[in-house]
């Protein structure tokens, strides 16, 4: 998992991808964290990917390297949003505290739940990993 964390840092933004009804979305996204063993993210429940990751949890996120390796990264969203997923997130990037805070209603943190990440090259995947 350190791997796949590090590689995501290394290479923001990134893509997550949603379905939107029979549509793909993709928007870039740059906050990841290791919290309590799992790989998470954050959102404002405002935004339309938390109402398509609520109606459909399962997600794919991309990350290109500038040594043209990338990573795919799949799973499914599950919503961990307390007040310690909050301030821990705050804490991993403190530049949020300018649009959040602990006790902010619309602040929503998710976990890769059943997730796989496989690294590519242009050989083709190099690397399995179970999250």
């Amino acid at each position: 998992m350190d791997e796949v964390l590090q590689f995501l840092k290394d290479n923001s933004p990134f893509y997550l991808a949603t379905i939107d009804g029979d549509t793909p979305k993709v928007r870039p996204f740059g906050f990841v964290m290791k919290y309590e063993g799992k790989l998470c993210f954050c959102t404002n429940n405002q935004k339309d990917v938390y109402r398509q990751l609520k109606a459909n949890p399962k997600f794919e996120i991309s990350a290109t390297a500038k040594t043209g390796e990338w990573l795919r990264l799949k799973g499914k969203a599950v919503f961990i949003t307390s007040r310690e997923s909050k301030k821990a997130a705050l804490d991993t990037m403190p530049s949020l505290r300018s649009l959040y805070s602990e006790d902010d209603p619309i602040y929503e943190i998710f976990c890769a739940d059943e997730a796989e990440a496989t690294f590519y090259s242009m050989s083709g995947p190099s690397k399995n990993v179970r999250l």
